[in-house]
Parts: structure tokens; sequence; C-alpha cells
């Protein structure tokens, strides 16, 4: 029996449907069971045999106490999906949390998953206050080996006593940099009790940084405890923008990754300004340009983005795709950019084109809807830090990943951060949304030798 049929008839409701996708990947069976909450949905190409595999956080409500990582395997190019299998959670001997696993695909074949590991001790949260742990594949992700702990750099936003595991979290794929190493973004947050703070304070009003990681040496396939890791920026600044009302602090997370024609490295992020921001990086990571909001072409109207990852996509045929919920937080009834709630409840594509002589090197179309919850929520939630309660989830496509496999473009996108889906897009889906060709005010600047 096909596969998404009968995932299509187990389960519990048919609102999976609103969102009009292609491709099903995961349907809960029931609204409040132990796989209620699917998320940090990353699919990629399997080193062998032309599979497809997506990665994601499983869980009874985000943040929960059965949160760990799993995967799916389809071997038709993302049509039909087989099982999900665990790979790291409560149920590998611990008893602790896993939490927004990812992928690094080696040279060598050997498929390697790291994810923020929960060990009993509690900063910020249990989801993001974590030690990198890592397990690794021969065999095209049947089987996987425990890797143990991979030192994780400490900056002066960490809690001094260096028992206490940093709070991080990394959402996207990996890219590769300049000479063909992967790279990958992450949020630190800093740590809320060296502060003095509290998780009651809010996440508007908690410090955060963009920071990367380049795995060096992956591409031979060494085990876990031999990789060579990079930590990028270098200091301990790492990538900021303000948090309105906090001087002094930063709100700068979820860094998204493309690699220039140029061979430079452009990263966007959300922040708490209702707009998305960006910088570009000449020397694959080790510098980047102070970051400054992101703008439909030089000059031009700001992007605006409510709290919500807001990813950049390079597509083959050279141009870059844009994910974002195109407002400034006060969609849907909110009131201010962290309503997650109310404001993530439609997401939009517009098309990237590189600008060689701009100042903001990717200009972008204008915006085109690409889904809608309608408002309508689904799933679990936490309630506090013990009970599970009524959804009140009505975001859609966050926490994504884009694949081009065998000549279908495929967006993979959580509904609801319940439902796992695809949606194709074709260019004749994106036709009509044209990048401004006029010249850029930076051009005369940028055209001069030695600039």
């Amino acid at each position: 029996m096909d596969t998404a049929k009968a995932a299509a008839e187990a389960c519990w409701t048919e609102e999976w449907k609103r969102t009009k996708p292609d491709r099903i990947v995961y349907l809960p069976k029931t609204e409040e069971g132990a796989d209620a909450d699917n998320e940090h949905f990353l699919v990629f190409e399997a080193p062998y045999d032309g599979h497809l595999l997506a990665v994601w956080t499983q869980a009874e409500a985000e943040g929960g106490h059965m949160q760990r990582i799993v995967l799916a395997r389809s071997v038709d190019g993302g049509i039909t999906w087989g099982q999900q299998e665990e790979i790291a959670g409560p149920q590998d001997g611990d008893g602790k949390i896993a939490s927004w696993g990812f992928p690094v695909v080696s040279r060598s074949g050997r498929i390697y998953c790291f994810w923020t590991k929960f060990v009993g001790i509690i900063d910020n949260h249990r989801q993001m206050t974590g030690w990198m742990q890592c397990a690794y594949s021969d065999d095209n992700g049947y089987t996987w080996i425990e890797g143990g702990y991979i030192p994780f750099k400490r900056t002066a936003k960490d809690y001094p006593d260096p028992s206490m595991p940093p709070n991080w979290i990394v959402w996207q794929l990996p890219i590769r940099d300049s000479q063909g190493r992967p790279l990958v973004g992450f949020t630190r947050h800093s740590s809320i009790r060296a502060r003095g703070e509290t998780v009651l304070d809010g996440w508007g009003a908690q410090d955060s940084r963009c920071e990367f990681i380049r795995f060096d040496n992956i591409d031979e396939g060494p085990h876990p405890n031999e990789l060579r890791l990079t930590w990028l920026p270098e200091g301990d600044g790492g990538l900021q923008a303000p948090l309105p009302g906090k001087p002094g602090y930063s709100f700068a997370q979820e860094p998204s990754l493309v690699l220039l024609p140029d061979q430079r490295l452009f990263c966007v992020f959300r922040t708490l300004t209702g707009r998305i921001w960006y910088s570009v990086s000449g020397d694959d990571g080790r510098t980047w340009r102070m970051p400054e909001v992101l703008r439909y072409e030089d000059g031009g109207e700001e992007i605006l983005q409510p709290v919500a990852p807001c990813p950049v996509y390079s597509l083959q045929d050279g141009r870059f795709l844009l994910l974002f919920h195109n407002n400034d937080g006060t969609a849907g009834g909110g009131t201010w950019p962290g309503d997650s709630n109310l404001n993530r409840q439609s997401a939009y594509i517009a098309v990237g084109e590189y600008r060689e002589l701009a100042h903001q090197p990717i200009w972008f179309s204008r915006p085109k809807l690409l889904c809608t919850s309608g408002g309508v929520a689904v799933g679990s939630s936490m309630n506090g830090d013990q009970q599970i309660g009524k959804a009140f989830r009505i975001e859609v496509a966050t926490y994504t990943s884009l694949t081009e496999f065998n000549g279908s473009r495929i967006l993979w996108y959580p509904d609801r951060k319940h439902f796992l889906l695809g949606r194709i897009i074709t260019d004749e889906w994106l036709e009509g949304l044209q990048v401004s060709r006029k010249p850029s005010l930076y051009a005369p600047l940028l055209s001069r030798p030695g600039t």
C-alpha cells in the first residue's frame, strides 16, 4: 500500500491538507501523542543509492521530556517515506532528551549526525543547554554508531563554571565554503544564570548571537573524536543585532548561509526588530561585515519578519530563494515580533539574484504567498514544565529544508510543528517573481579598482 496514502488514512485529522502539500513525510496518528511535535526538518541526499534521508526533532511537545532525533528514508526521490527510526533521545540509555539534530555528509561516504544533548543541568532551557553529541553511519544511514561528545568552544557569554554546558542550537543543513569545507551556523544564547536572569524574563529579554562551525577534516571520514573544528568568527563577538529596549544586548538568531558566485558568504538571520538582518564575509567566515537590515534591493524597502526562521537557499540555476513570514510581528493579531504563536501563520517566498556591483549582493523579488494555516491550531504544547496542554501552534513553514533532486525542487516544511510535508516549487510557480535590474547606487564606487 502507498505509504503516503496509509499515513493520510491513519492521521487523526485532514487538517494536513490545508497547506496543499505535494508530499507527505510524517503525519501523527493522534493530536497529543508522543509524536505530536515534529520540527527542525532537514531533508538531504544520502551518499549512496539515490536515497533521500530526513532528520528531525520529535517530542510530545516542543521541549518535552521525550524530545528525540529521528530519521526516515525515501528510496523514490521523496515520493514515499518509510518508517521513522530513533537516532538519539531518552531511550538511548540515560533518559535525557536530544534536540535539534543536523547531518553532515562526508565525501568519504560517512554520515555524521550532531545534536544538542541535555545532560541534566539547566541554564536557559533543557532543549538548548547541552553538549554536542554525535553518531555516525557507514551504511547510508541504516545503522548508527555512537560517536560520543564533541568539545564545544566556550566564550564569555557562557556560564563561568565549565561544568555548565553552553546554550546553543543549530537548525540548518551545512553548506560548503569557498574551499569546499562544510560550514554550519548556530545560535549561542548567553547564560541567563550568569546575567542573573530567568526563563520567566522571556526570550525577548535575552542575549543571543550567531556563530559558525567549520568541519575541517570531516571529508576524510575520521572517528568523531578525531574531528577538527574551527569556530567562527574570530573572537567572542559573533554576528549581532540590537535588542530593542536593552542597550548592550544582542538578539541575533538562526543564521542561514549561502555561498555567492564571488565566493563570499552571505548570511541572513532573525532579530527582534521586525526585520531580517544580514551580513557578508569575504574570508570564509573568519570576519564579517557589520550586520544590517536586509532590503529587497540597495536603498529599497526593508524586508519584514517577526521572530521566526528566515532561510535563504541556493538553487542549481544560480538563483536564490528566501522563505519568510512577511510581517513586522503584527500579523495575525501579534503585538510585537516575538508573538510567534500569532504572526507565523502565513509563509512567503521571494526569488533572489546575485548583483555583482551592489552593497547588498543578493536582491529579491516581491514575495509570493506559499501557504497559510488560516490561524487553525493543531498539536500539543507544554503547559508550564510538566503538563501537556491543548495546541496553540498555528505557524507554517518554520525550520524547513530544500532539495533539488532527480529534477524535482521540493521545499520540505513542518506545518504547525505537527505535520511534515513537502511542496514542489516549479519554475512555473516562481514565474513572475522578477528582481529589479536597475543599477545599484553603489555600483560606481564598487567598480573602482581596489575597492
